[in-house]
Order: C-alpha cells, then sequence, then structure tokens
C-alpha cells in the first residue's frame, strides 16, 4: 500500500493506482476529456494535470502512478490556469455552436468550459474541413473533433475493427476513417461504440425525424411503430426518470401523443423469431449432413456486417431468420395491412431502437418482402425518439399509462430479454427444449449463459442430446471466438454474438452517460420483466398462436420463408482490408 496526500487529505492505495484514481477514492473529481479507464489512457487532452510537490512541471492524473509520500494539488492557482488554457486552445479547434448539437446539455468539453467559468476564448477560430455522407447512419462532424482519441482505442481495442485512424501532423492532425477510406466504403459494422464514448458531438447518429415528423403529419398515411426490448430500461434516462416511472406503458402513451396511429411492442416479433430461429436451429442439429455447425444467431445487424465483412466464407452458418424489428415490419405490411384493410404502400413503418446498425440494415435491398417498400421505413435511435418528444414539448413523466396496441402488442419474458446479452440464446433454449421434449423446461434452467462476460459457454442436455453453447459481446471478442473456431480449439452448436459490449442494453443508440456504463443497471431491469410477466416462453404467446393458425401455418413454412427470413449473400459490404488478421 502506498500513502500520500491530495488537497490536504491523507489517501492510501494500492501499489500503481494512478492520481486519479486515488483521488477518487476520497471524492476528490479530476476533469478529464479523453480518458477512458483501460482503453483510452494517453494524456491526450491535458485536463486531467495536477501539481505534485517537488516536481517541476504538471503532470496528468490518468496516467501517472502514486508514489510514497506524494503531495498532489489537484485545484491549485497553477493546475486552474493551465487547464484552462488547455481547454481553450480546445475550444480554438472546436465550433462551439452549441444551439445546434445533439449533445448539447450532454457534453464533457461544454460542462468543463462552463466549469472553468470560459465564457469567451482568447484563440481565433482555426476550424478544420471535411467531407462526410450525409447518407452514412454514423455521421462525423470534424468541427466539433478534440482529438482525444476515445473513438479509435474503442474501435481497436473493443470492437477489433480499427475503423478510425490519426490522419495528418502537427496542426493540421485529424481522426478520420483509416486506409484514406470514406465511411460508406469502410468495414464499419455501425455499432455507434465509438458515438456513446465521444465526449462532444463529434459523432453521432443520422437524424431521421424530420422523415417522421413528415409522415406523422400527412393524413393519408398510417404510422406504426415498434418498440425494442432494451428501450424500455433506457429511455427515460434522458428525462430523470426512475424506471418505475420509465415503464413501457408511459412510453407508449408519449408515442402515441406524439400522433403515432398504432404502438406495437417488437417483443411480439422478438417471440416470432424465436419461433423461427428454434425451429431452424432444430433442422440443422438433425440434419448435420446438410448444414455446417455451429449456427449463429442473426439478430444484430452489426454481427451480420461484421461476419460479412470480416469472415465472408462463414456467412452461410447465419441464421436466416430476420431481425425481430424486420421480421416485424414484414409482419404489418402483410398480415396487419389486411387485417385493417390499409393499402400496405400507406403503412409508414418505423422503428424505435438501442443501435445505429438498424439504420443501414432498413435500407438493405432485400429487407422488402412484403409488398415491395421496405419492411421498415425509418429506424431512430432511442435519442432521436426522446428529441422529437422534447420538440413536441412531451412531459413523459405525467402521462396516464397506456398499453401496447392489440394484437401485436404481447410479449412474453423471454423476448424483453432480447436486450440483454445471453437473452436470445436463453429465450431460444427454452423454445428449443419444448419443441425436442413437449414440455417446458423451467424458466430459468439455462440462466448460466447470462452475465456480462464478453466470452461464456455452456453445456446441457436435451432429450439425451449434449448441446454445447455460446454466447458472446462486443465484436472483439466476437473475433476471439470464431479465431478459436476456425483453429478448432472448441466446439460450439449454436451461438449468440451481439455487436455492443453487453448486449443491446450498452447499444450505440441509447442516452449517453459520458465515462457511465448503464448496462448492468438496464440489464437487471430487462430480466426482472422477464420474471414478472406471466408469459415466460415465446411458444405461448397467445396472439403470436393466432397469427401463425391464421396466416403462417408454422414455423419454416413456405410464407415464413418469405417473409420471415431473408438471405444473407443478397447485399454486399466492404471486406476488411485486413485479411491477414482473421487467418
Amino acid at each position: 500500500m502506498v500513502r500520500l496526500t491530495i488537497d490536504g487529505i491523507l489517501v492510501e492505495c494500492p501499489e500503481g493506482t494512478t492520481i486519479m484514481d486515488a483521488a477518487a477514492s476520497v471524492g476528490i473529481p479530476i476533469p478529464h476529456l479523453c480518458y477512458l479507464k483501460g482503453i483510452n489512457e494517453i494524456a491526450a487532452c491535458r485536463v486531467c494535470v495536477v501539481e505534485v510537490e517537488g516536481t517541476e512541471r504538471l503532470v496528468p492524473a490518468c496516467d501517472n502512478a502514486v508514489q510514497d509520500g506524494m503531495v498532489v494539488h489537484t485545484n491549485s492557482p497553477r493546475v486552474r490556469e493551465t487547464r484552462k488554457l488547455n481547454v481553450e486552445l480546445l475550444m480554438s479547434q472546436h465550433s462551439g455552436e452549441c444551439m445546434s448539437c445533439v449533445r448539447s446539455g450532454n457534453c464533457s468539453l461544454q460542462t468543463l468550459s462552463n466549469e472553468l467559468n470560459i465564457h469567451k476564448n482568447p484563440f481565433p477560430k482555426d476550424l478544420p474541413i471535411d467531407f462526410w455522407n450525409p447518407e452514412s447512419p454514423l455521421i462525423k462532424d470534424v468541427t466539433k473533433c478534440i482529438k482525444c482519441m476515445r473513438c479509435v482505442q474503442v474501435c481497436d481495442k473493443v470492437q477489433s475493427l480499427n475503423i478510425w485512424d490519426v490522419t495528418g501532423t502537427g496542426g493540421h492532425t485529424n481522426v478520420n476513417v483509416s486506409h484514406g477510406r470514406e465511411i460508406m466504403g469502410a468495414d464499419c459494422a455501425f455499432c455507434g461504440q465509438c458515438v456513446i464514448n465521444c465526449p462532444t458531438g463529434a459523432l453521432a447518429e443520422r437524424d431521421d425525424t424530420d422523415k417522421v415528423f413528415a409522415a406523422l403529419a400527412d393524413p393519408e398515411i398510417t404510422t406504426v411503430v415498434q418498440v425494442a426490448p432494451a428501450v424500455r430500461a433506457a429511455w427515460g434516462e434522458d428525462f430523470g426518470m426512475n424506471r418505475a416511472q420509465a415503464n413501457e406503458r408511459r412510453l407508449v402513451a408519449a408515442l402515441k401523443r406524439l400522433g403515432f396511429d398504432y404502438v406495437f411492442d417488437t417483443n411480439f416479433a422478438a417471440d416470432q423469431t424465436i419461433l423461427e430461429e428454434a425451429s431452424e436451429f432444430i433442422e440443422q442439429l438433425t440434419h448435420p449432413d446438410k448444414h455446417t455447425l455451429p449456427m449463429f444467431t442473426s439478430c444484430c445487424p452489426g454481427w451480420v456486417r461484421f461476419m460479412k465483412s470480416q469472415y465472408p466464407d462463414m456467412v452461410g452458418q447465419l441464421s436466416t431468420t430476420k431481425s425481430p424489428h424486420q421480421m416485424f415490419g414484414a409482419l404489418i405490411k402483410s398480415y396487419f395491412a389486411e387485417k385493417i384493410g390499409v393499402d400496405p404502400h400507406k403503412i409508414f413503418v418505423v422503428s424505435i431502437m438501442p443501435c445505429l446498425a438498424k439504420k443501414a440494415e432498413v435500407a438493405e435491398p432485400n429487407q422488402n418482402d412484403a409488398c415491395g417498400d421496405p419492411d421498415v421505413d425509418i429506424s431512430l435511435t432511442t435519442r432521436e425518439m426522446n428529441r422529437m418528444f422534447k420538440a413536441d414539448h412531451i412531459i413523459p413523466s405525467i402521462l396516464k399509462e397506456m398499453p401496447f396496441d392489440s394484437p401485436l402488442g404481447t410479449g412474453s419474458g423471454a423476448a424483453v430479454i432480447f436486450g440483454a446479452t445471453g437473452g436470445v440464446m436463453e429465450a431460444a433454449l427454452r423454445t428449443a427444449y419444448y419443441y425436442v421434449t413437449g414440455s417446458n423446461p423451467e424458466p430459468d434452467a439455462f440462466k448460466n449463459v447470462r452475465g456480462l462476460d464478453g466470452w461464456k459457454e455452456a453445456s446441457l442436455e436435451v432429450n439425451g442430446i449434449q448441446l454445447k453453447v455460446a454466447v458472446a459481446s462486443g465484436l472483439g471478442n466476437a473475433r476471439k471466438l470464431i479465431m478459436a473456431l476456425r483453429r478448432g480449439e472448441v466446439h460450439y452448436d449454436f451461438v449468440e454474438i451481439m455487436a455492443c459490449p453487453g448486449g443491446c442494453s450498452n447499444g450505440g443508440g441509447l442516452p449517453i452517460h459520458d465515462g457511465f456504463n448503464m448496462a448492468p443497471e438496464r440489464i437487471a431491469e430487462l430480466y426482472g420483466l422477464d420474471k414478472n410477466n406471466n408469459i415466460r416462453f415465446s411458444h405461448e404467446n397467445p396472439d403470436l398462436k393466432v397469427v401463425y393458425d391464421e396466416y403462417f401455418g408454422k414455423p419454416l413454412s413456405e410464407k415464413a420463408e418469405e417473409l420471415l427470413h431473408t438471405d444473407h449473400f443478397g447485399w454486399e459490404i466492404p471486406l476488411s482490408p485486413n485479411p491477414g488478421r482473421n487467418r
């Protein structure tokens, strides 16, 4: 243990602890911009500098370890002036148009400049210029980039895609797409992890809210919105609502107030995904001569993009089942359109999702099976939905709760845990067990696939059949798992992969809390909803049974294959520029 003094407080901490962590342990915050623990500890911004007695220069607290007897001042006059100067220099290359920035009020640079009492900048603006494709699901504004390197490190160390890199030198240094590519010509998964780890508004999702407002205002259009499982556990954070207040029924009320004709639960389609995917898995498992195992889940479009760009020879092992929101869109523009007697070309389907990759998915040329139009017209992030509420002066906390519309608003507990890493696997195993044995397992029989570990595996026996399954979240962990499979070090029958660490509950489209990982709390909420649901098995969803009786017949039927499954070879994505790392 090391003993030191920080701002007059005696601190004792383990050897190797950074000054920043030592200060935090006694409640002394040290401001920072570039620092991400364990990911980006490069002291690039120089905002966390502190004064150490006996040391001539100020030192960054994020990458300097404590020493016995050290005396540290975190907010001396010298520190304050230096910190203020460093922030002013950053602001000289930052647009500062906070009024039109999506991160206004939730920007670490804005917060820090206010805390440092910076009301005018003595340095002239010197803003960089760059072109960015406005059609990309992921938008970069180079004039707001502070070159903190977080996006570079998150994409490299966590997601292993190396999409971002440093370009230029000296005062012309910038962060841009690697290998001189444009974003739409890169192998980006559009997971959005760079967005939620950006301290400013330099990275954001493409804003599609105006298109949705236009549809809502058109009396000739029937507007339908669906809400993903993970959204219900996070949407209220932007409004300061606790999880009891920000429940799904109050979210329905807010969407109705916004003007949607029908508000449905993507959980319905998540249950349908399980029926199709579990049936597909059993088919492959029982006909090993026709298929290559493991079968991989396909509900995460970021993961599907990763597989197609990094391991194109394994794309055939992806489940052909559509992601739940795409399946729901096809269902709305076929079955539901017939039910309500509306021309499907006059239905506008909006998905409220926890990620950016869905924006790319809805534009895939073969996601239009119901009527020739896109099955889903627009995918909004949770942040975009919340901005729409604010633009319409909706205060969700005071609204009277409302149920999802019927008949496509029913979802099981198995469906709601799609928002957690391991949830799809657990839900699929519950139904696969029933299909094989004719009886339900205990609802929590497969809970050993839960947890935030990046790579989990489990073995189980179903009717004498030995199964080995795995779950990975975060594309870096997905790469490790696939490489182990390719080297023959592991064998699995069924694998679930989510692009975002922790699954959709840490999705790149959810509310941003810089420096805080909200996934554990959100996941706990989803498992609580599962436990308290009267229906905990996808195959017991009563409204889904009606849809199959009236329309599809059974899972994997001809109509189900036509509307609920997709061809992963039917669209292209640029291949990885580094094929050598895939061997």
